[in-house]
């Protein structure tokens, strides 16, 4: 059990550097503006002291903890941690033993924190419930696993989940900033030398974990080599050595990021999984966004693939929805298997041809009126005036189908969608050809 008091200040002889850096107040928290943006739910919590219990669930190293910490210095509440991993009921019962004695005797909060919450039993979290529920502590506990499957609705029912995001680049290099400016609690007091692009590394090669970076920060500077004139230099294999493996060129805003991203469709339209995958590996492990690689895959699954093989698009969205779902590092599962599937679906790009030769016609002839037959008709005066007259219902039609005209008299006969000769365009081509060729009906 660990005791954590809003009062102490002082760091400890030793104390690792992102324990040091770790944020105490709301103003030194990064990220997290969704849910900590000024006029948000939970600054207004924080802010009116009514936080409710929470379950905060995230990556590792979004600041789950450091969050936790925060809100009991700023609302002045005890704080008590707990790991879910080494704690039991007996540690509960004394814990709420003793805040229910603080509360009615000092009136003074406590703010119960579990880490890994997901790891307690269903006993454990009953154990938790009715003091959760009668207020007696103020739970927070954390998690990077989805709450709706690890904590059992009743407990769950009494907190509000806040959903955590892994830092962005741009966050992470702020806190490399601040690390190696601040003379108290940083690096700032040692002599280094460290450029724009190795922070950018650093940042980038964190992936979203402000943990991971203090750490790549902390052990770099043990392992530069001071020049002569006493200054350590950061550089591009310094921080190699302290990640244990090679970092990749790749210019987010350059000439790569666009040579790399332009490889990767090129082998799924070409129909190469093996050239796809190498691309998609390439581009995560440089640190791009894997959700601006998912949405060009998305639009890949319609411009390239398309009818030929429906279910391409599909698949790309759930790929999507799966990373959203699970993050890093198990998301590039999915990813890997959509592009295995986008780079071996049949091809077709008429999505694209189609809506281009739609759009030209649009383009020249402007907005042409709606033929009376499909136009809508709700009052009596659009009725006599001839909306409506003549539509041929195709449900009251053998096979739901007749043959009618739906464009503007202007381009009678206008086609736009040719299709494929692969995957399932054909036999949407053999089943467009017999409608088009099928009797005038006007009985129905």
């Amino acid at each position: 059990m660990d005791l954590f008091s809003h009062r102490a200040g002082k760091e400890r002889i030793g104390q690792p550097l992102a324990e040091r850096m770790r944020p105490r107040t709301l103003a030194e928290f990064v990220g997290q503006e969704h849910v900590l943006g000024r006029g948000k739910m939970l600054e207004r919590a924080i802010a009116r002291d009514e936080l409710p219990s929470l379950i905060l669930w995230g990556p590792p190293g979004s600041g789950k903890t450091t969050l936790a910490r925060i809100v009991a210095r700023t609302t002045g509440a005890r704080f008590v941690a707990l790991s879910a991993v080494s704690s039991g009921i007996k540690e509960i019962r004394e814990i709420v033993a003793e805040a229910g004695e603080r509360r009615d005797v000092y009136r003074e909060k406590t703010i119960l924190f579990i880490d890994e919450i997901h790891r307690f039993n269903k006993a454990q979290q009953d154990a938790l419930l009715p003091h959760v529920e009668a207020g007696t502590v103020t739970l927070i506990g954390a998690t990077t696993e989805n709450p709706s499957f690890e904590v059992n609705s009743a407990l769950l029912s009494r907190c509000k989940v806040v959903r955590l995001e892994a830092l962005g680049e741009d966050h992470l290099r702020l806190v490399v900033d601040r690390t190696l400016a601040d003379p108290a609690r940083g690096l700032g007091r040692e002599p280094i030398d460290c450029t724009d692009e190795v922070r950018d590394l650093m940042a980038r090669e964190a992936h979203g974990d402000a943990r991971r970076v203090l750490n790549t920060i902390e052990l770099a500077a043990q392992l530069a080599v001071p020049d002569e004139g006493g200054r350590k230099v950061i550089d591009r294999q310094v921080v190699e050595e302290a990640l244990q493996r090679k970092t990749i060129l790749y210019d987010k805003a350059g000439e790569e990021h666009y040579n790399v991203v332009s490889a990767f469709i090129k082998s799924m339209r070409g129909s190469d999984p093996d050239a796809a995958v190498y691309w998609l590996a390439r581009m995560l492990e440089a640190g791009e966004d894997p959700l601006f690689i998912l949405r060009r895959m998305v639009i890949f699954a319609a411009e390239d693939v398309g009818n030929a093989d429906p279910q391409a698009l599909q698949v790309a969205v759930a790929a999507l929805e799966a990373f959203r779902f699970i993050g890093l590092p198990e998301g590039v599962l999915p990813m890997s298997e959509a592009v295995i599937y986008l780079a071996t679906a049949p091809k077709s790009n008429t999505s694209l041809v189609t809506y281009s030769r739609a759009r030209k016609d649009v383009m020249e002839h402007g907005a042409l009126p709606v033929p009376l037959h499909i136009r809508n008709a709700p009052t009596s005066l659009m009725k006599e005036m001839g909306y409506g007259s003549g539509y041929k219902y195709p449900h009251n039609f053998d096979g739901h189908y007749v043959v009618e005209e739906y464009l503007p008299d202007e381009l009678r006969g206008r086609r736009y969608y040719t299709p494929s000769p692969n995957g399932r365009e054909p036999e949407i081509a053999a089943r467009q050809e017999a409608r088009r060729t099928a009797p005038d009906d006007d009985d129905g």
